[in-house]
């Protein structure tokens, strides 16, 4: 829908751009992940996002008015790709690489899941959840599920536990979407 929005106004306005760079920063990481571990379903949806997230992000410098701090924020998680993967390629043993790579996308992606809780105090303050995507919610929770199960078929905890909290996270902010209907939002 952002994408969408941008390209019918073209304009970026309202439309925040660090979801787009973390995201492709993670979906970057776990497609290291999915190649280091040779597994296909991790390679071919990362490798996906990230080409996704690529074009938002390009649409978004495009339309973007003020492009300075759009490009330092793209070379600057350049520049962190570049040396997470000198990291992980020169520093890192053969034996312990997947563990140690494994968890850098856990911690990466616990936390991408939990940055939505910060709208938590906004909502329950406003009493309105106009600040919450119900689609984005939807699909989190259907995409966190999916992986959970995925990673519980494999037993791989580095798939598995890091999706648990964007199922939680969800779940709370249906909760949201239940107790603050959203015919019953106020303006800020």
């Amino acid at each position: 829908s952002d994408l969408r929005q941008m390209l019918a106004t073209k304009s970026v306005e309202n439309i925040q751009f660090l979801p787009f760079l973390t995201t492709d920063a993670n979906n970057l990481s776990w497609l290291g992940y999915g190649c280091l571990k040779g597994d296909g379903t991790v390679i071919t949806v990362n490798a996906i996002g990230a080409a996704l997230q690529t074009l938002y992000i390009l649409v978004y410098l495009y339309y973007s008015p003020d492009k300075r701090p759009v490009l330092l924020q793209v070379l600057l998680l350049l520049a962190v790709v570049v040396t997470g993967y000198g990291y992980f390629s020169i520093l890192v043993d053969t034996g312990t690489r997947l563990t140690h790579l494994g968890l850098f996308c856990s911690i990466f992606t616990i936390s991408m899941y939990l940055s939505p809780l910060a709208d938590l105090a906004k909502v329950v303050r406003s009493k309105s959840t106009q600040c919450l995507s119900f689609p984005l919610t939807v699909t989190t929770l259907v995409a966190s599920s999916s992986w959970t199960l995925y990673g519980l078929q494999l037993r791989d905890p580095y798939i598995t536990v890091p999706n648990v909290p964007g199922i939680v996270t969800s779940l709370v902010r249906f909760w949201l979407f239940w107790w603050y209907r959203p015919e019953q939002d106020k303006p800020y």
